[in-house]
């Protein structure tokens, strides 16, 4: 049952969840190679924690704002239209 609900957890989360959309629109608009750079950022994959502690990186399959993909939501607060400099600038915030 943990495995089947995204927000379930068998280890508790870091500080900052930051949540990348996988779903069709945001891929077709780049999320596959935003989410490449937020793994690479990190050093993490999906469903990892920093080893500080700081961020949790999380799949998810749509935020509603496919009309504005690719996006995210960092910590409850969504964010449209990702590119690499908005990307870096929410890693950068949750690694606080």
């Amino acid at each position: 049952m943990v495995t089947f609900y995204h927000d379930f957890r068998e280890h508790p989360a870091g500080r900052h969840v930051l949540k990348l959309c996988r779903a069709e629109a945001c891929q077709s608009m780049g999320g596959d190679r935003l989410a490449e750079r937020a793994k690479a950022l990190l050093g993490i994959d999906f469903h990892e924690t920093t080893p500080d502690g700081a961020v949790t990186l999380e799949p998810v399959y749509c935020l509603g704002l496919c009309s504005c993909s690719p996006s995210a939501m960092l910590d409850g607060e969504v964010h449209a239209r990702l590119d690499e400099t908005v990307l870096e600038a929410l890693v950068a915030e949750a690694r606080r």
